[in-house]
């Protein structure tokens, strides 16, 4: 691979340029724990998790059974919605290297009879108070790096206005229809790396699907004709244009033959790498596929409004 391996935090922890996505494990997570112990055989040695994902139990037994000594392993996680109460994020904690604020921003309490969530308006814009409460776990030595996930400009900015521990990683959305080049610029200012989830379009859940008539970038005609031309995969197209941007990735996959893959990448040339780049803007615009507006009830990445502005949904 003629690609960095690794990338270095604003805390000099180094964070390696594939790491494994374990949203939505095939068969309600049961194969996870496989999968895990398969990739890390594979050489994968980032392991990003969530608990709201419903599989660390089986996330934490794939790595003991996998016989690769802990410290070698970086493991993800993320805070809950239910859990953005300050006094309850140490709780919700299960001793991961790195831990990043919860991706929607909005404070779920629980489901409501419509399906729709009940949101805790209040705490979803107190959000910079269940940073400083995440600070404290670095205080402790409980979590060695911390960071945030799906937050926009706007919304980095009130954590910098408060931060003493300058977030490690935003993990967003990124992939070739979705670049989000202002957000990478403003991040790299920062000292904040952006690391791609959904590298590959993803595959979210239908409530928070977002143009559900689009295909994925790895179907683009385009992506495509580079791949047959650079002797790759679309999948490995995209995941190399994004490394080669400077963005580590976390792809998920079930199947041997893609976590082969998705370590085997190299750098684009020149003109394939350019064309992969303008490919949202060629198309007429960017394209989200994980957007929870309608599910939530607004736009966490509203730039002009910290949502959420008011104190009820449209369905209220």
């Amino acid at each position: 691979m003629d690609l960095p391996t690794h990338f270095t935090l604003n805390n000099g922890i180094k964070i390696p340029s594939i790491g494994l996505g374990t949203f939505q494990g095939p068969e309600g997570n049961s194969k996870v724990k496989e999968i895990v112990k398969r990739a890390l055989a594979l050489g994968y040695r980032h392991i990003d998790g969530a608990n709201a994902y419903g599989n660390e139990k089986e996330i934490g037994q794939g790595i003991k059974e996998s016989g690769i000594p802990r410290e070698e392993i970086l493991v993800t996680s993320k805070l809950a919605q239910t859990w953005h109460e300050p006094a309850d994020v140490e709780r919700a904690l299960p001793y991961p290297h790195a831990y990043k604020a919860d991706e929607n921003n909005a404070t779920i309490r629980h489901p409501s009879g419509n399906g729709k969530p009940v949101i805790d308006y209040d705490l979803s814009r107190r959000y910079p108070e269940t940073w400083q409460a995440m600070e404290k776990l670095v205080d402790s030595g409980k979590a060695r790096s911390i960071g945030i996930s799906n937050f926009n400009i706007l919304k980095t900015k009130r954590i910098l206005e408060v931060a003493r521990i300058i977030p490690a990683v935003n993990q967003v959305e990124i992939h070739p229809y979705l670049p989000q080049p202002e957000l990478v610029e403003f991040s790299v200012k920062h000292g904040i790396l952006i690391q791609a989830h959904s590298p590959l379009g993803g595959r979210p859940m239908s409530v928070v699907r977002g143009r559900p008539d689009v295909p994925w970038p790895t179907e683009d005609p385009k992506i495509k004709e580079i791949a047959a031309t650079c002797n790759m995969t679309p999948a490995q197209v995209c995941l190399s244009w994004a490394v080669q941007k400077g963005l580590p990735v976390v792809p998920k996959s079930a199947q041997e033959v893609h976590l082969k893959q998705n370590l085997q990448l190299s750098k684009l040339p020149e003109d394939c790498f350019t064309a992969v780049d303008r490919l949202s803007v060629a198309r007429g615009g960017p394209v989200r596929f994980s957007d929870p507006a309608n599910h939530v009830g607004f736009d966490i990445f509203d730039e002009e409004k910290d949502q959420p502005v008011g104190n009820s949904a449209p369905w209220d």
